[in-house]
């Protein structure tokens, strides 16, 4: 089977979840090229040396330039804050790598331009890593969609919240620094409710947005009694117009008391609607118009089977998955799209569109009207 050498850049949070997919997706999956995690990289050796050994890495790098230079590297899978993503992509892309990132693909259009014409004009394999377009509930809504079976669609209605910002005590962490994160709420979590609007709903074409950041300076996290100021949003609220004449909203806050990990969205149409709850990852709600008058309702559908999508390599009905795993199907379409020298989605043309979209609901923040996306 071939390998393919991958050069993971970051060790924390995500490079931890892209690390356990790597390990995993032979395992499960019949992929036509194997994942060799040849290099992971970061600054701190002592921390980067213990992730090599934690995650099941050959070797750790601190500079991301040798990575990169390297011959014996096929593929470098960007998981580090938004301010480096643009170096690291176009760098790779120059060097002919396979490139793969984190979302949001960076932190302001003009970089995300950037680094899309690098790897069009590389013609190199790219991706952007929206793993909840993985989910097999979430994959077949989309099919629901795409086969008409809600027929019109009037709404999209997308909420994704957290509370981990609500005690002003909290540092002031590199998220918060517009920066290193290129903007709060907006581009942390509203951008996965985004990318799975434009997924199951169709393009976006103009959006009435507003930002706020409810506290303003916190402790510094080497010197916690000095405070330093906020500069990216807490909270966002959007709506949006699609393309195909759908109305939505996309709401995103760190500052939902109670809520941990709340990514939801709901689609009505003309014949049905569904609903998702990524804390119940592995149900989707259905009502179809066209049932019985004694059976009308939502249903909760268990997508567990063996058909519905991805579950076939997992485990009988019912066995349910996590949020892991949505990375491990990731890993596995980008595999077979190395594998056929085909492009995988979403790619880096996402992450673009995604991002004209962002910057679109910045714009509406500041001028407090409507904005085109263009």
């Amino acid at each position: 089977m071939k390998k393919v050498s991958v050069g993971l850049i970051g060790y924390a949070f995500m490079g931890k979840a892209h690390s356990n997919a790597y390990r995993q997706v032979n395992a499960f999956f019949k992929t036509r090229v194997k994942p060799h995690m040849k290099v992971i990289c970061g600054r701190n050796e002592k921390n980067v040396k213990e992730a090599a050994e934690r995650y099941g890495w050959e070797e750790y790098a601190t500079d991301w330039r040798e990575v990169v230079d390297r011959k014996d590297i096929d593929l470098i899978d960007i998981c580090t804050p938004g301010d480096s993503h643009h170096d690291i992509a176009i760098a790779a892309a120059e060097a002919g790598k396979v490139v793969f990132c984190e979302k949001p693909l960076a932190n302001t259009l003009k970089e995300t331009q950037d680094m899309y014409k690098a790897v069009q004009k590389a013609k190199v394999i790219h991706m952007i890593c929206h793993n909840y377009r993985k989910v097999p509930a979430v994959v077949l809504a989309h099919q629901l969609t795409q086969e008409g079976k809600l027929g019109t669609i009037y709404h999209f209605r997308g909420t994704y919240l957290q509370d981990w910002l609500v005690d002003p005590k909290f540092p002031r962490v590199w998220r918060l620094e517009k920066k290193r994160a290129g903007s709060g709420a907006l581009g942390d979590i509203a951008s996965h409710s985004l990318d799975l609007a434009r997924y199951v709903v169709g393009e976006i074409t103009e959006v009435s947005g507003a930002l706020t950041t409810f506290v303003k300076e916190r402790p510094l996290p080497s010197q916690p009694r000095k405070k330093g100021k906020v500069t990216v949003d807490d909270a966002i609220a959007s709506v949006v117009r699609f393309e195909n004449g759908a109305l939505g909203t996309i709401e995103a806050t760190r500052f939902a008391t109670g809520r941990k990990n709340y990514n939801r969205f709901e689609i009505n149409g003309s014949r049905g609607s569904v609903a998702f709850n990524l804390e119940r990852l592995n149900e989707l709600e259905v009502y179809f118009r066209d049932d019985a008058d004694h059976l009308q309702g939502f249903r909760r559908i268990l997508v567990t089977e063996a058909r519905h999508p991805y579950f076939g390599a997992w485990w009988p009905p019912g066995h349910i998955i996590g949020y892991e795993h949505t990375f491990t199907h990731v890993v596995h379409d980008l595999m077979e799209a190395i594998a056929g020298d085909t492009l995988p989605t979403p790619n880096f043309e996402d992450g673009l569109k995604n991002q004209k979209v962002l910057d679109t609901i910045e714009r509406s923040a500041k001028s407090k009207r409507w904005e085109r996306v263009r």
